[in-house]
């Protein structure tokens, strides 16, 4: 498929699949939807809130342009948190592409980090940082098999109007077993249909305040 990068409303750039009509990141603003759902409502809140034991285990479903995770690393060096990070990625995003979204305007002195962690082999960890492992794996949302394994879930897919089959119950049940005891989900997404898909698996379900652009998102938490 075909895709372009666009300028979203915050001055950041993304990715556009045309035939779609769909974007990595919000048209309203891909630097502060990322902050917002991820970093705010999600890293912010389980290091501030979670009784979690170090390392913090991260899993981005959908690592795509790296913004996630480049937000993460950064927050990892203020926090002086460890955190081992992994992305999920069926089809990365090219090094032509990684060039024109200009993300290292973004990152200031950790602009090279940025470069860096899309030249990083996949399937292999990788420290970034004292603090900070990365491991990229290509792979598709439906062969996840991780039980019990992170701390925190991204859930970053593209959104349920053109992949519906992201957002369902066999998704989120994957979703549930791979986070440990009391793991976090956060998500831009707040259709009802999501909302119920997780709570039907066993997760407990909150709205939030939404970034730019969007009334609400969805954290979930896994009871057990």
């Amino acid at each position: 498929m075909k895709r372009k990068i666009i300028t979203t409303a915050d001055g950041s750039k993304t990715i556009q699949i045309e035939d779609w009509n769909e974007q990595y990141h919000s048209i309203h603003g891909a630097y502060q939807e990322a902050v917002h759902v991820f970093i705010k409502h999600g890293l912010q809140y389980v290091t501030n809130h979670e009784n979690v034991s170090e390392p913090i285990s991260i899993l981005e479903m959908g690592f795509g342009t790296g913004l996630n995770a480049m937000l993460t690393f950064q927050e990892a060096q203020k926090l002086d948190v460890p955190i081992n990070y992994v992305g999920i990625e069926a089809y990365p995003v090219s090094q032509d592409e990684i060039d024109q979204l200009q993300y290292d305007t973004l990152f200031g002195s950790d602009s090279q980090t940025f470069f860096n962690i899309h030249e990083l082999e996949w399937e292999v960890p990788k420290s970034i940082s004292p603090n900070f492992t990365l491991t990229k794996r290509q792979q598709f949302f439906q062969d996840i098999t991780d039980i019990d394994t992170f701390n925190l879930i991204y859930f970053d897919a593209f959104g349920a109007r053109v992949q519906p089959d992201l957002w369902t119950e066999a998704i989120f049940s994957k979703m549930y077993q791979a986070l440990k005891p009391q793991g976090v989900l956060v998500t831009y997404s707040a259709k009802g249909s999501v909302r119920r898909a997780m709570q039907s698996v066993g997760f407990e379900v909150e709205r939030l305040p939404g970034p730019p652009g969007k009334r609400e998102m969805l954290r979930a938490r896994k009871s057990s």
